[in-house]
């Protein structure tokens, strides 16, 4: 039997023994996106026992080998095509690194040694779990106007980010005024890549805009709980400023001026007249007129005495009028 017939029939044998294995508790890892990502396998080797006596391999949730080191030797031929390449392993911490890490990387991976005394016997001595979980960095989210302020003072914006994982927990719009900070929630749209699995998002909104006020509008971009919040650069928006007031041209100045005047001039004489008016007694005629009608008739007297209230002046005028023609009879018969 070859060698490496030999090789390939003890791998066998040792997916068959991780099969029948119980779970340990997984420990959890995260890598970024393109980045290296660490699969420890936390082995103390308590006793010392020499390479030459051990075979180590990590495996993926779906049994994919990913490395493997026999008696002291890596071993390509049990790798899976998908991580060929791509691993390295620390001898000292027990630590595999995982290069070029993709979103199809996050998943469960187990590392298990064993103690190969000879060809006939070989020991589990140490299993590890671990739950590799992958992030990608949100690109800074970035606002775009769609539409300008309308008769309502609103303005459209839109606003993206992109190449991000996983799915972020909230995108909003934020906007600042010298006195408040106000937020605004949207729909977010959301788009994954089919061939990295990274994610695009967007949100679109009308917003409230015053022309009396400035405003910053900023976009949100809220992660994982565990990851900062995104802000993207401030689209400003100043206040327009007051219209100013036209010039008056001189000519105009010049033809309204005696306009002016004659109104002014007018305005007087007419206060001037209504208040000699005001000062004026009772005209003479009314008392001519009812000194004839006294003349007439010697009656009037009753009458006037006999009178309303309302008309009492006209009654006292016929009265004085009365009284002077008796005064004047009297000294004339005297």
């Amino acid at each position: 039997m070859s060698i490496c017939s030999s090789t390939m029939g003890l791998s066998t044998t040792l997916f068959v023994m991780a099969l029948l294995l119980s779970g340990a508790a997984s420990m959890k890892s995260q890598a970024y996106f393109n980045k290296i990502g660490d699969l420890p396998c936390h082995f103390t080797n308590p006793e010392n026992i020499s390479l030459d006596e051990l075979v180590v391999f990590w495996q993926n949730q779906d049994k994919l080998v990913l490395y493997e080191l026999f008696r002291g030797k890596e071993n390509l031929q049990s790798v899976d095509a998908n991580y060929k390449d791509r691993t390295s392993l620390d001898q000292d911490n027990w630590t595999l690194r995982l290069h070029n890490i993709q979103i199809k990387d996050k998943r469960l991976y187990q590392c298990f040694i064993y103690h190969r005394k000879n060809l006939q016997g070989m020991n589990l001595i140490h299993q590890n779990d671990i739950d590799l979980s992958v992030l990608a960095n949100f690109s800074q989210p970035e606002i775009m106007l769609i539409s300008n302020r309308t008769e309502n003072s609103y303005i459209n914006v839109t606003c993206s980010s992109v190449q991000g994982y996983p799915e972020p927990a909230k995108m909003y719009f934020q906007l600042k005024t010298m006195n408040s900070t106000s937020e605004y929630d949207a729909v977010m749209e959301i788009i994954q890549d089919n061939i990295t699995g990274l994610y695009n998002v967007s949100i679109s909104s009308s917003l409230p805009v015053f022309p009396e006020t400035n405003v910053s509008i900023f976009c949100v971009l809220q992660p994982e709980p565990t990851q900062t919040e995104l802000f993207s650069q401030p689209y400003s928006i100043d206040a327009k400023p007051p219209q100013p007031l036209l010039p008056v041209p001189d000519n105009v100045l010049l033809t309204a001026l005696p306009v002016l005047l004659l109104v002014v001039c007018a305005m007087v004489v007419f206060f001037i007249t209504l208040k000699k008016r005001k000062k004026k007694p009772v005209p003479s005629h009314e008392c001519e007129v009812i000194r004839v009608e006294g003349e007439e008739s010697e009656q009037a007297k009753e009458r006037v005495e006999n009178r309303v209230p309302e008309r009492s002046n006209e009654a006292q005028c016929i009265l004085n009028i009365s009284k002077t023609d008796s005064g004047d009879k009297s000294a004339t018969h005297f």
